[in-house]
C-alpha cells in the first residue's frame, strides 16, 4: 500500500517486516539492519544473491559509531562534506552488524540519505536500516513509489511515498585501503567533486564473484528489452530494420519508421536533469515492450560518467 504514514512504517519495521522508503537516489527496500531475520526477507524479496552486500542507512553522523569503527580521517572528512547525501562509505564494521548484511565481509557500506521522509523515519527508530534498491535483482531501479508498487504490490504492506527521487541514480560508493580512496561504484556525486577533497582516486568498480560493495556486478539496472549503448544512435538503428525500437536519448532528435517510443533525458544538455530522469525514462520505455532499446552515450564527464556506467551495465550481455 502506498502511504505517507511514517507511523505505519515504524510499526512494520519494529516487527521485522520490510517497507519501501524514498531516498534522494532511488527507493529502497528497508529492514532493521541489526536483525538477521529482517535482512533475510530483503534478500528473499529482491532475489538478490547473498554475496552482494547491502547499504546501511543512519540518521546522523553521531550514529556512525554504532555500525563502523576504525574510521580513517579522510572518510570522516568526506562524511562531513557530503552527508546527508548520496555518498556511501565502506568502513570496518562493528559487531552490531550481522554478517549477512555485509556478505560475510568485515566492512559495512553506510550513508545518511538526503530525503526528509527517510531522515524523519530513521530519527524515530532505535536501529539503522539496511536498504538496497526496491526492485527485483538486476532490474531497473525505482525512482517513484509507483515503480515499487508495480514490482512488489503483492508483497509489501507499506510503500512510503516521498515523491520522485531528485538525484535519480544510486549513491557513489568509496572504500579505503592502504591510505588510498577507492571508487567501488560511480553515482550521484561526480568523482571530480570527490577528488577535490581526496586527490586522485583508485578504481575498482567490477567484481561479480566477491564484491566489496553493492553495485559492482557487471549486469544491472536492466530493462526487459535487449539494450545497446552507442555513440551513434542512427547507425545502430540500421542494424535492426525489422525490430520495434525504443530510444533513450540525451538531447538528439532522431526519427525513424520503426521507433515505437523515444525518451529524451535533457533537452538543455543538463547532466543532473538527465540523471534524475534516467530510470523513470527506462521504466516508460519498458512499458512499450520494444524489441530493442538503443541508448545514446552521454558526455564522459561529471554525472555523464555515472550515467554511462549505469547504461553500460544495463546493456551488458
Amino acid at each position: 500500500m502506498i502511504t505517507q504514514n511514517i507511523e505505519q512504517a515504524i510499526e512494520a519495521l519494529n516487527k521485522n517486516e520490510i517497507v519501501a522508503i524514498p531516498t534522494e537516489t532511488v527507493y529502497g527496500l528497508a529492514g532493521n539492519a541489526f536483525q538477521e531475520v529482517a535482512i533475510q526477507k530483503i534478500y528473499s524479496l529482491k532475489k538478490r544473491p547473498f554475496h552482494n552486500p547491502l547499504i546501511v542507512h543512519i540518521s546522523s553522523i553521531y550514529d556512525l559509531s554504532l555500525v563502523a569503527k576504525d574510521i580513517p580521517e579522510i572518510a570522516l572528512k568526506l562524511a562531513e562534506h557530503f552527508w546527508p547525501g548520496p555518498l556511501t562509505l565502506v568502513l570496518p564494521k562493528t559487531s552490531n552488524i550481522p554478517d549477512i548484511v555485509t556478505a560475510g565481509k568485515n566492512t559495512v557500506a553506510v550513508r545518511i540519505p538526503q530525503h526528509p521522509m527517510a531522515l524523519k523515519l530513521l530519527s524515530q527508530l532505535d536501529y539503522p536500516l539496511a536498504a538496497p534498491s526496491a526492485n527485483p535483482f538486476g532490474s531497473i531501479s525505482p525512482t517513484k513509489a509507483l515503480h515499487v508498487e508495480k514490482y512488489f504490490h503483492q508483497h509489501l504492506d507499506v510503500i512510503l511515498d516521498g515523491g520522485d527521487c531528485h538525484a535519480g541514480i544510486e549513491s557513489t560508493i568509496l572504500g579505503f585501503k592502504n591510505n588510498q580512496v577507492i571508487v567501488y561504484r560511480q553515482g550521484s556525486i561526480p568523482l571530480e567533486e570527490i577528488e577535490k577533497i581526496t586527490g586522485p582516486l583508485i578504481y575498482n568498480t567490477l567484481n561479480n564473484e566477491t564484491p566489496d560493495a553493492p553495485g559492482m556486478l557487471t549486469k544491472h539496472y536492466a530493462p526487459s528489452a535487449e539494450t545497446y549503448l552507442t555513440n551513434n544512435v542512427s547507425e545502430m538503428m540500421k542494424l535492426f530494420p525489422d525490430k520495434n525500437i525504443g530510444l533513450l536519448l540525451f538531447t538528439q532528435k532522431i526519427q525513424g519508421p520503426n521507433i515505437i517510443h523515444r525518451e529524451t533525458l535533457s533537452l538543455t544538455q543538463n547532466l543532473r536533469e538527465a540523471a534524475a530522469n534516467l530510470y523513470a525514462a527506462l521504466h516508460r520505455l519498458d512499458q512499450y515492450q520494444p524489441d530493442v532499446i538503443i541508448a545514446e552515450r552521454l558526455p564522459d564527464q561529471g554525472l555523464g560518467k555515472a550515467i554511462n556506467d549505469k547504461l553500460t551495465r544495463a546493456a551488458a550481455k
